[in-house]
């Protein structure tokens, strides 16, 4: 069982929605990043997103896309996006890390090789957005092998024919895209994603959380009352592009877990 599984089996015996929170490693700076990401789970935030930046993130908007930009002008690399997360594991060894990116980085490094420091890092599970369900062999069975979840995603145009491939080598949780589009692109709707949400739960027994166009605790506590949790990314991350210092970033992180939270 990774720490994604226990963190979800502990919710559900609670009773309790999952809060997600995504922050891109390096940005502004890697002491600021690690900064940030020290204080999420005293947010209340149940599982860390850790963007892997990366130089053509075709499933960003411009507010991802940019704290992309800072990262790897501030000199991120994958090395040091995993040096960070080992970092985080010296105070915190029960928060889940997801580590969300593209392929070419750790195709570069090798798959053996990464999933190899991965593990040793602390982290618990991928989000590799370009590499889709036909390529499974290339890194998804290979990460569940070496004990890290493969998250995959699906979305508005993931139809009753493909869902069952999507969900085929899928574990810890299914993200779903609430919005067509690229992150941060419009606001996610309850009422649009509920149906979506009950469809992909009658094909998986996989917890459901529900991402992309969540801003407000108010749209936080509606997307998790119809999932089982909701993940923010493009408002925690402007925040930190506005220069925002950690403590305002952490208290604004605490409104939307505290929204999730109530679901």
């Amino acid at each position: 069982m990774t720490r994604i599984d226990a963190k979800f089996a502990e919710l559900k015996a609670s009773g309790k929605k999952a809060f997600v929170a995504y922050v891109m490693a390096g940005d502004p700076d890697y002491e600021k990043s690690l900064e940030i990401v020290k204080s999420l789970p005293a947010a209340g935030v149940d599982v860390i997103e850790l963007g892997l930046p990366f130089t053509d993130p075709m499933a960003d908007g411009p507010t991802i896309q940019l704290a992309g930009q800072r990262a790897l002008e501030g000199g991120m690399t994958l090395q040091k996006t995993l040096d960070l997360a080992t970092e985080f594991r010296k105070d915190d060894d029960t928060t889940p890390i997801v580590m969300m990116g593209y392929y070419n980085p750790i195709y570069n490094r090798g798959v053996d090789t990464f999933l190899a420091d991965a593990k040793a890092a602390g982290i618990d599970g991928l989000i590799i957005v370009d590499l889709p369900p036909e390529e499974d062999e290339e890194l998804c069975i290979p990460a569940q092998k070496a004990g890290l979840n493969f998250i995959r995603l699906a979305t508005p145009t993931t139809d009753d024919k493909r869902l069952p491939k999507v969900l085929q080598n899928t574990s810890g949780f299914v993200y779903y895209v609430s919005i067509t589009g690229i992150t941060g692109s419009a606001e996610a709707q309850a009422n649009d994603v509920g149906p979506e949400v009950a469809r992909i739960k009658a094909k998986t027994d996989l917890p459901v959380i529900v991402g992309f166009g969540i801003r407000t605790p108010e749209t936080a506590e509606a997307i998790a009352g119809i999932a089982d949790g909701a993940v923010v990314g493009s408002a925690i991350v402007a925040k930190i592009a506005d220069g925002e210092p950690t403590d305002a970033v952490q208290a604004y992180v605490k409104t939307l877990a505290d929204g999730a939270h109530r679901a």
